[in-house]
């Protein structure tokens, strides 16, 4: 067997290659770079799953306005509802590890298919192995990097994997069971993160199996580039969409390109699977920025940046808003009641006694009743008593998590028809963000529970009766 080395993969004109990589042996860090005993390590970032809700519980019911009365609410809306616990959480945070696992592209070698195998029977050596035929085939070995950190994120549970993602059915539900196909790759992605000042962080299709390898079959999509090095995409593709504006109160949604194995950025395939490749977008970057989504073909990520999360509201501030409204006294304005939103840590049972409940197409809040049902529109429709409009009328529950808002502003708007409530800019920007769904659809939906976003905005603004005294 004959290995031909290619001398080009290490050459200037691949520098967009070299953040490639995935967990490779510890290596030692430089001097000085590790923190101190005592110190926080440095964080590149965090990720939040968006839309996470268990699959056939009461809530996704309430989600869709089908709840008469009131029942249990299942949603995660800031933890999986069967917890955190390791690597399958709702956010997690990427750090600079103790030691550089980076790995860059080296050699580039061209060898036959029935081979293959046998050249990549290291488990120490990083590769990626793109089949262009059943007797010719490329790979591309990767070396160590002590300049990045690798993060590998997927469905597998395997080491290799840091953060184990499942799919989010449409709707807001946890696809569970055995029946239930997921549609993200075992190694979906990987993202690689500078470990120097300005700590930027890359994302990249694909991620190295138990071996160490990235496998890309005959099937594939894949090409050579004008420069005579490799490329290619994943199976369902992985997609990213960067805010116009950063995510802040002036954010508004970005387009969605597809991120490659390598780390260029190309327009969008004609299906998620098809076999060719969008166009390649030159001006734009693998690089990650605040308020990035990722898509994974069945799960939505956001990144997040440290300066970002400084801007958005802490989870005391959160608190607070909940007390400062409680504190108004809203009241039904038919039974007269007051109205309360419930404390966090009393759990997501079912709605309290004294649970604000709306009418979505009004925005007029209430408490629970059980009549001004219109089954002749529907078997779950209400009448509002007070404008008339005919709706879903759901329960009320605040967003919890901090990461997903825009900007620290009262909770005034709640999605339709699910009922998280969360400021105007934050509902009004994920109302008007369409999230991939399928081989090529697209639709707006709650990202604190992942229901289909209804109605001409998505969200509706909150009215609130004061008390009578």
């Amino acid at each position: 067997m004959v290995l031909e080395g290619n001398p080009e993969v290490g050459s200037p004109r691949t520098s967009d290659l070299r953040h490639s990589g995935n967990q490779g042996s510890c290596v030692l860090s430089s001097p000085g770079e590790d923190a101190q005993p005592g110190e926080e390590p440095i964080k590149y970032g965090e990720l939040i799953v968006l839309g996470c809700c268990e699959e056939g519980g009461e809530e996704t019911k309430a989600q869709r306005g089908e709840v008469t009365g009131p029942r249990a609410h299942s949603c995660y809306n800031g933890c999986l509802a069967s917890g955190d616990k390791g690597r399958r959480r709702s956010r997690l945070a990427l750090s600079r590890r103790p030691h550089a696992n980076g790995v860059k592209p080296d050699v580039m070698h061209h060898i036959s298919t029935p081979l293959v195998s046998k050249a990549l029977s290291n488990r120490g050596q990083h590769s990626i192995s793109y089949t262009l035929s059943r007797s010719h085939s490329v790979i591309v070995e990767y070396t160590h990097d002590s300049d990045t950190d690798m993060f590998q994120i997927g469905r597998s549970t395997e080491n290799m994997i840091d953060f184990v993602v499942t799919d989010t059915s449409p709707g807001g539900g946890a696809a569970e069971g055995p029946s239930a196909q997921s549609t993200i790759s075992r190694y979906a992605c990987r993202i690689l993160c500078d470990r120097r000042p300005p700590y930027t962080a890359r994302i990249y299709a694909a991620g190295f199996d138990a071996s160490s390898n990235i496998f890309l079959g005959e099937r594939a999509a894949k090409w050579r580039t004008p420069d005579g090095l490799m490329d290619g995409l994943t199976t369902n593709g992985v997609l990213v969409m960067h805010p116009a504006g950063g995510f802040s109160e002036d954010s508004a949604p970005g387009v969605w390109r597809e991120i490659s194995v390598c780390g260029n950025v190309y327009t969008l395939r004609d299906s998620r699977s098809a076999q060719q490749r969008g166009k390649l977008v030159e001006n734009e970057s693998n690089v990650l920025q605040d308020g990035s989504l990722i898509d994974l073909c069945g799960a939505t990520l956001l990144w997040r940046t440290p300066a970002g999360l400084l801007r958005a509201p802490t989870l005391k501030q959160l608190e607070a808003q909940r007390q400062e409204a409680n504190a108004a006294r809203p009241q039904c304005p038919v039974g007269l009641s007051t109205l309360a939103f419930p404390s966090p840590a009393r759990g997501r049972t079912a709605p309290d006694k004294q649970q604000p409940w709306v009418y979505v197409r009004c925005g007029h809040v209430h408490g629970y009743h059980g009549w001004g049902c219109r089954r002749e529109r529907g078997p779950q429709e209400r009448e509002c008593p007070l404008c008339r409009l005919v709706g879903p009328y759901v329960p009320l529950w605040l967003g919890q998590e901090a990461g997903l808002c825009l900007d620290p502003g009262p909770p005034s708007h709640a999605f339709a028809p699910c009922g998280h409530v969360c400021s105007e800019k934050t509902a009004r920007y994920w109302a008007q963000t369409p999230l991939p769904h399928g081989t090529h659809a697209f639709h707006a939906a709650c990202p604190f529970c992942g229901a289909w976003l209804t109605g001409e905005h998505g969200c509706v603004r909150l009215i609130f009766q004061g008390p009578l005294d």
